[in-house]
């Protein structure tokens, strides 16, 4: 928490590195975030990155990763968590509020309409297969945006090593989530800790 401005902050890089914070209304954080809620049907973490870092330059790509390990760490859905970070630190309880609920309100009118509609239609083939490119699709963006986190992150032996470890405990040993990160989390913070100078 920043004592001064009273608003969440993570980390000491700030967008463009001693820039001065963006100015972001409450107004530009609802539009912002329901624009990425309706464009990014079947999966809006890739859609928010790219619309924080790229298009909007709010958060530089090393802050991006670090809201969202934060967010991976806390309850609730990843996406959900970061909105309420970023409306957070920019405007407050209100941007929090005006972020979430434009993340939120079209996916849930377009899923409940869906639902209803794959009640009805879903035995039909042609249903089926939409439903299995949509999913290809939404494997590819998680798997693009993946690799573009890990840049700015893995820039050491140590990043890569941890992620190396997490990998093979959840993808070759099939140690659950909870467990791999109840290990990793204390290890890999008091390794980095210990060896940064």
């Amino acid at each position: 928490m920043d004592m001064k401005s009273g608003k969440l902050r993570l980390g000491d890089q700030g967008v463009g590195q001693g820039s001065p914070e963006p100015k972001v209304s409450v107004r530009e954080l609802f539009w912002a975030f329901l624009l990425v809620g309706l464009s990014g049907f079947g999966g809006v973490l890739p859609f928010v990155r790219h619309m924080l870092v790229d298009k909007r330059r709010w958060l530089t790509p090393a802050e991006f990763t670090e809201v969202l390990g934060l967010s991976q760490l806390l309850p609730g859905p990843n996406v959900v968590n970061i909105s309420i970070y970023v409306g957070a630190r920019f405007a407050g309880a209100t941007g929090a509020a005006a972020a979430l609920l434009g993340l939120m309100v079209i996916p849930i009118a377009i899923v409940l309409c869906l639902g209803a509609a794959y009640t009805r239609y879903g035995d039909l083939p042609a249903v089926a297969n939409a439903f299995r490119g949509i999913a290809s699709a939404a494997a590819g963006l998680v798997v693009a945006m993946a690799i573009k986190i890990a840049c700015p992150v893995l820039r050491s032996g140590r990043t890569i090593t941890i992620a190396v470890l997490v990998f093979v405990a959840m993808v070759i040993l099939k140690v659950p989530l909870v467990w791999t990160l109840a290990v990793m989390a204390p290890v890999s913070l008091i390794w980095i800790w210990w060896k940064t100078p």
